[in-house]
């Protein structure tokens, strides 16, 4: 058995790291949003107010509803643009220690006992194979974002922008995507999981261990596992985002339309 499955785990290396990259067509989309949204505002005139400032403190312009939304919207597109690059490429999600997927907890005690029998080399051999399945689903996120920008409201907008929560954003999109990401994930990774039979050799694994004596039963669901720690890893990469946009983080408010947008949310706090 640990000669099927060293076989296994290791063709199952070789599949994901000659894997080339999906192209994704709903990351082209959030591409076009960034190159368009600008260029949306020069006609605009519904105008909101802006807070009223000291003197001494530069006065800060109004801006449109159109400007408002559009300017989130840049924003996010950048946002999530960046974290499904980010993530989509070898090891985006193996070699980040805050996103890396492991051993499920109740199959730790599995991990244990094989590493304790020499078989260290077949985990690591595992863990880095649900971190590919992770690499190749997350570029599925693209057509999702999409779909939820489109439903972006001006007063979606506004909440989000005026939010005193750093990752207003990111709770949005979690609330609003998550079931379709988890629809669109899944058949990628239990396609992946599925190569070279690895997800039917864990299941022999489990059971293995399952029959000794004393032993607790594991019955995890793998490709629900490293579906759901995909999208985990997807929106801690999205909040990290968030987070340098609207503090400015390496001059990431790189366009006229997010400074401004951006520069009046903050002198309305």
């Amino acid at each position: 058995m640990k000669s099927i499955l060293s076989y296994a785990l290791i063709a199952s290396g070789l599949f994901f790291a000659t894997q080339s990259q999906a192209q994704s067509k709903g990351l082209s989309k959030l591409k076009d949003i960034l190159n368009s949204t600008s260029a949306q505002n020069k006609t605009n005139s519904d105008t909101t107010t802006s807070k009223v400032v000291p003197s001494n403190q530069a006065v800060v312009k109004n801006i449109t509803k159109k400007e408002a939304t559009s300017g989130i919207k840049e924003a996010l597109a950048k946002g999530l643009t960046n974290s499904v690059n980010i993530l989509s490429v070898k090891d985006g999600f193996l070699g980040d220690a805050a996103v890396k997927i492991l051993m499920p907890a109740e199959a730790q005690k599995v991990e244990k006992a094989l590493r304790a029998v020499g078989m260290g080399s077949l985990c690591d051999q595992f863990i880095s194979s649900m971190n590919r399945a992770a690499e190749t689903a997350v570029s599925e996120a693209g057509t999702v974002f999409v779909n939820s920008l489109s439903k972006m409201t001006i007063t979606d907008a506004y909440n989000i922008l005026l939010s005193g929560n750093q990752n207003a954003a990111t709770t949005f999109f979690k609330t609003n995507t998550s079931t379709e990401l988890t629809s669109k994930f899944s058949p990628v990774i239990d396609k992946a999981m599925g190569a070279n039979n690895v997800s039917g050799y864990w299941n022999q694994l489990t059971t293995a261990y399952n029959n000794l004596p004393f032993s607790k039963k594991v019955e995890t669901n793998l490709t629900g596992y490293v579906t759901q720690k995909a999208i985990d890893g997807l929106f801690v990469k999205v909040a990290d985002q968030e987070l340098k946009i609207r503090e400015n983080i390496g001059g990431s408010r790189n366009t006229d339309l997010l400074s401004k947008v951006f520069g009046w949310a903050d002198n309305q706090k």
